[in-house]
């Protein structure tokens, strides 16, 4: 193995109690002054592509009104992230990056929209860790065609995948490299090649 490839919820920090509460913000501002977005909801959501995402909470407006909105979701999102003092990290997740990151070149892949994996980077100060990232907002395209984009862009030999839900699991898979279920995270999968109960728990695997 020459390195790691990582999800960002669920996996490297849990962002849904924040991001429940902006969305919930502009929402009420924005479209329905009843409405609620919780973090259970989100943790369902969260690993699912944008539009898909934005057709589950507004099913009743048009592809194009679902997209407006959820736009302006993730631009209070990116707001309320960077100005909280305390990131939702999980534990011990710097100290397990510094001693994977001197072994492993370390990348970051999500579902998520451009601009998330940047927020997560200058939230947390962690950029001298990754190498590089990719998300749909970048590209266009789903985490599984991402993932090897990274592993053409960067010339990997043998990376890994760690993610949290079968989605996760689904896009190593299409890119043919083994797989670590976050078990802490928001999702359940069959069949992973490593499971890890905590993110510390890397450190021992590899």
């Amino acid at each position: 193995m020459d390195s790691i490839i990582f999800d960002v919820d669920g996996t490297l920090w849990d962002s849904t109690e924040i991001v429940a509460e902006a969305w919930t913000k502009a929402v009420r501002r924005l479209y329905d002054p009843q409405m609620t977005i919780t973090a259970p909801q989100l943790r369902g959501l969260f690993g699912r592509l944008l539009p898909d995402i934005a057709a589950s909470l507004f099913p009743r407006e048009t592809t194009a009104r679902q997209m407006e909105l959820i736009d302006l979701c993730c631009e209070e999102e990116h707001r309320v992230l960077l100005e909280t003092p305390q990131p939702p990290i999980y534990p011990h997740l710097e100290s397990t990056l510094q001693i994977l990151s001197e072994k492993y070149r370390l990348f970051i892949v999500s579902n998520c929209q451009a601009g998330y994996i940047e927020v997560f980077l200058k939230c947390t100060g962690f950029s001298r860790y990754f190498q590089g990232h990719l998300c749909p907002g970048d590209t266009g395209k789903p985490k599984g065609e991402n993932i090897l984009e990274i592993i053409r862009r960067f010339d990997l030999k043998s990376p890994v995948y760690v993610g949290d839900t079968a989605g996760d699991f689904q896009a190593s898979r299409q890119a043919g490299i083994p797989f670590v279920h976050a078990a802490y995270g928001y999702g359940q999968t069959d069949g992973p090649d490593y499971t890890i109960s905590q993110f510390s728990d890397l450190a021992g695997i590899f």
